[in-house]
């Protein structure tokens, strides 16, 4: 499923007018079914369960000419234009979630002082991008990435205290030197590995730091946050793929319970689509936008299928976030999807309250494993099948844990009850044999393989 996709992509309005810098091939990042993984789910149902599933992988990782191409560049295409303005909204500091305006947060060259600025230089061109991250940080390459495309200088700040990857390496010399480490430096950025804190000292107070320090030395840092979820535009890029995926869904084939009698006569039972959509959520910014972009294109297509009142009425779509840190209980990061979700909807035209609820967020804690960064034997075991069943290299952070996570959904009968709950509300009479699509979103991450020297 390579569809090369209309070009410009249809979106409505506002998010078709919203600032983007390309970072992408003219063409969608592929998506293709899974066949091995998919023929062993169809030797369970025909064990045990009238379902038939059927696996697809969207591959991120395949999206862009840039180094180690994945999800993260979707996002920085929104930042780019804030980045490049002569007065940037974001970027000056740490902040929280709503960052200051440069113009009130920059020192003047030379100085120490906050409050003595120079006016002259607030509104000039941002010259260094900075952002941070765990040592094997896929973020911290597509910064880097962009920031040389651009012709800027980045800073990289990578915490050996960030998960527990480095811990539970092996090698740790190696860790701290190869993967996506080494390919930072490659692409020219300042690495700074920064040692656990004595006194305890937080993760802000680094970043401020640093910023400060650049500043002083007549740099103009813009910051970008782990992840680039806590920036404000750090939703939009998913919510655009939301609309990506759609139109590669038209590749999809009809289900192959439908006679063409029935087809002809209920066209509501005619398109098909991924029912279940799958993706590593660590900062959250990549689940959140898909949540808000597909609601936006349920709320723009009325008349679609899936929004009609018939019995036959398709399930609803689940897009489905595999948590990939046991540091937060799931009702922390429920919430921070949720907010993040809202705050990209109410960019792209929807009403981030009433469109968008609680229900929205589905996320599933049981494959974090010990500790962010850290394999366990299960998650080894799911990288090791996609790696030997599909020739697909998972990432050993984010992807692996949701390869683990689709595997359990699968095999493990999840989705057949999921379907079959959806049934007992009457709203899934006379279909027969259920034909259900899956979607893995592989978000990149390979590079730091190479770190992993056990593995």
């Amino acid at each position: 499923m390579s569809r090369k996709l209309p070009l410009p992509l249809p979106l409505p309005e506002p998010l078709a007018s919203l600032p983007r810098s390309n970072l992408l091939y003219p063409f969608s990042s592929p998506i293709h079914p899974l066949q091995t993984l998919s023929s062993t789910a169809a030797a369970a149902a025909d064990r045990k369960r009238k379902t038939k599933i059927t696996i697809h992988a969207k591959r991120e990782d395949h999206s862009s000419p840039l180094a180690c191409a994945g999800n993260k560049y979707r996002k920085l295409e929104y930042m780019i234009p804030d980045i490049l303005s002569p007065s940037p909204r974001y970027g000056a500091g740490i902040g929280g979630e709503l960052p200051a305006s440069l113009s009130t947060s920059r020192p003047g060259p030379g100085s120490g002082s906050e409050t003595d600025k120079d006016p002259s230089q607030d509104q000039s061109r941002i010259t260094t991008l900075v952002t941070e991250g765990a040592i094997q940080s896929n973020h911290t390459v597509q910064v880097a990435s962009v920031a040389s495309k651009l012709g800027l200088e980045s800073v990289v700040l990578l915490h050996k205290a960030t998960g527990g990857g480095l811990a539970a390496s092996s090698d740790k010399n190696s860790f701290l030197r190869t993967g996506n480490v080494q390919i930072v430096k490659l692409l020219g950025a300042d690495v700074r590995i920064l040692e656990p804190p004595s006194p305890p000292k937080t993760g802000d107070d680094y970043v401020q730091d640093v910023l400060t320090e650049l500043r002083r030395s007549g740099k103009n840092p813009y910051w970008i946050p782990s992840g680039a979820s806590l920036h404000p535009l750090g939703g939009l890029g998913y919510a655009r793929c939301a609309f990506e995926i759609v139109e590669q869904e038209k590749d999809l084939p009809a289900p192959q319970s439908q006679s063409e009698g029935s087809r002809k006569e209920d066209r509501t039972r005619v398109a098909s689509r991924f029912d279940y959509i799958f993706v590593a959520c660590g900062s959250g910014s990549t689940l959140a936008g898909l949540i808000a972009g597909f609601k936006l294109h349920e709320k723009t297509n009325p008349d679609l299928p899936a929004n009609t009142n018939s019995n036959h009425r398709p399930r609803p779509r689940r897009i489905i976030g595999i948590l990939t840190s046991p540091t937060a209980r799931k009702a922390y990061h429920e919430e921070r999807i949720l907010r993040f979700a809202r705050a990209a909807g109410a960019q792209i035209g929807l009403d981030p309250e009433k469109d968008i609820t609680a229900d929205d967020v589905i996320l599933d804690d049981r494959f974090t494993g010990t500790r962010y960064g850290v394999l366990d034997r299960e998650t080894r075991e799911a990288l090791k099948l996609f790696a030997e069943g599909e020739e697909v290299l998972l990432d050993p952070v984010y992807t692996a844990k949701v390869g683990r996570g689709v595997l359990h959904w699968v095999n493990g009968g999840e989705i057949e009850r999921d379907v079959a709950s959806f049934q007992g509300q009457g709203k899934g009479e006379g279909r027969g044999e259920e034909e259900v699509n899956v979607l893995v979103i592989h978000t990149g991450g390979q590079s730091a393989l190479g770190a992993y020297a056990d593995v």
